[in-house]
């Protein structure tokens, strides 16, 4: 019996950008839970993490923004993923910003020996409180799942690390900071730029991808952050990079996942209605899930 549990994270503290706390019931807007539902037994959807409205603050010796509040909130996802997987569903989490993924990760791998991770994104994410331009810690959420950052946020579950580097794959770069680019080179994390993209085509890059971790893993994540499309395509997110993926390429990339039957559980992140175009980015991300839970035209 296949059977999805969705969450929803409504959670905007990893940044500075209003309205990706909005992101889960824009998702739900566009028709997430009728768009699944003819590809699953059983659709539940467990509602939102409560986030509320909680005070910026800045941790004063480390400079990251909302550390404590980030911790407490995705400690709590944590322990929701945790209980969907414990029940025998799919977890599917709805962001929120991108560091919600510190609490899916933390809630996924302990039901792993070799969890794989497939980070679909612009960015990295693999800054540190040193590395860090900003101290936004939704630019650090795979440098935790790695063990690297600040305690509160390595520990969430009470382990660490969450994934080892060489079961990653980082699909759509194309915005490193010089910190990310040094660590991903000292970890010899898999990592397919645009360029990639472009040279092998996404056919080549998803079979690779499968063929890397299909072996080694015994469980694979998908974090999809939509700005790792086009900004073209997928205006509402909170830091657009130019020269991104397109609607097509993700689709096929989806589609070859459900193919594979490779991926355990999945987030989409960092939907943002407020920057967005009549809801274009929360309807692409519905669409998306559809092919990568298996949709077919014919």
């Amino acid at each position: 019996m296949k059977r999805l549990a969705i969450i929803g994270m409504p959670m905007d503290l990893g940044q500075t950008r209003r309205g990706v706390d909005m992101g889960p019931s824009a998702i739900r807007y566009a028709g997430i839970n009728e768009r699944l539902k003819s590809l699953f037994d059983e659709v539940q959807d467990l509602g939102d993490i409560p986030i509320g409205r909680p005070e910026v603050s800045i941790d004063q010796e480390s400079n990251l923004r909302n550390l404590e509040l980030i911790a407490e909130k995705t400690t709590k996802l944590a322990a929701k993923v945790d209980e969907v997987i414990e029940s025998g569903s799919f977890p599917l989490v709805l962001g929120g910003d991108h560091s919600i993924a510190i609490g899916t990760l933390a809630g996924v791998s302990k039901h792993y020996q070799n969890l794989g991770v497939i980070w679909y994104d612009a960015h990295g994410d693999l800054n540190t409180a040193e590395t860090s331009p900003s101290g936004n810690i939704h630019g650090m959420p795979l440098a935790v799942s790695l063990g690297l950052g600040h305690p509160l946020l390595t520990n969430i579950g009470g382990y660490q690390p969450k994934v080892r580097p060489e079961n990653i794959v980082i699909i759509g770069a194309r915005s490193l900071d010089e910190g990310e680019r040094a660590l991903i080179k000292e970890k010899g994390i898999k990592v397919y730029t645009m360029h990639e993209i472009d040279r092998l085509g996404m056919t080549k890059v998803i079979e690779e991808s499968i063929q890397y971790l299909q072996h080694k893993t015994d469980g694979v994540h998908l974090s999809l952050d939509l700005d790792g499309l086009d900004p073209v395509e997928a205006p509402g997110v909170g830091t657009p990079v130019n020269g991104g993926i397109s609607y097509r390429e993700s689709h096929l990339a989806m589609e070859m996942l459900a193919e594979a039957n490779l991926i355990t559980s999945a987030e989409f992140v960092e939907v943002n209605p407020i920057l967005d175009d009549k809801n274009k980015t929360a309807t692409l991300a519905v669409a998306l899930m559809g092919s990568l839970f298996g949709e077919k035209l014919l």
